[in-house]
């Protein structure tokens, strides 16, 4: 009969914590990547209003 090991319950969701964030960094990686002209115009647009105030 095979006895197979299982993971503790802490190790499990310290496993899924560690993935979760790294999919979330890599998304918000490439929404500033592809965001970036966007959002740089934004801080151009603030600072001419607050420079302009």
């Amino acid at each position: 009969m095979k006895t197979y090991n299982k993971p503790s319950t802490s190790k499990l969701v310290a496993r899924f914590d560690n993935e979760l964030k790294n999919l979330l960094m890599e998304d918000l990686k490439a929404f500033r990547d592809r965001n970036k002209f966007v959002i740089s115009n934004k801080q151009v647009a603030a600072q001419l209003q607050s420079v302009a105030a």
